[in-house]
């Protein structure tokens, strides 16, 4: 049973529906899309589906273990910071992800967010 309230958060969709080793994406009109990653231990995971390096789509990466590789060039992005792994360098927002009664929720904030500004962004990216 969960423990947060859902007043906050928004279903997005079902657990099912993020297909094991793969990515779902929730669209955002306002801002880049969120890719929902799921691991063979059923770990759900919520990035932004743009990789730090070039804005590579990472809901089409391979996903394995807890890492994402970027379909474009190949980055190594850890799904539970969404970091780059050494030597590359950068990182893609993370969003919290609840799963409650096999349905999985996104904060209501982070959906109707909009486009952070180039100076935020490379912010994020330094952090």
């Amino acid at each position: 049973m969960m423990q947060t309230s859902t007043q906050d958060w928004t279903a997005v969709c079902a657990v099912d529906d993020v297909p094991v080793l793969g990515a779902r994406v929730i669209r955002r009109p306002a801002a880049g899309d969120i890719a929902v990653f799921r691991t063979t231990g059923n770990r759900l995971f919520a990035l932004l589906d743009r990789c730090p390096h070039k804005g590579g789509p990472l809901s089409q990466g391979i996903v394995y273990g807890e890492q994402v590789a970027c379909p474009l060039h190949n980055w190594q992005i850890g799904l539970s910071d969404g970091c780059a792994q050494a030597p590359d360098e950068g990182c893609t927002q993370r969003f919290e992800i609840l799963v409650d009664d096999a349905k999985v929720f996104l904060r209501q904030a982070d959906l109707q967010a909009h486009e952070a500004a180039p100076e935020a962004a490379q912010a994020l990216r330094a952090a």
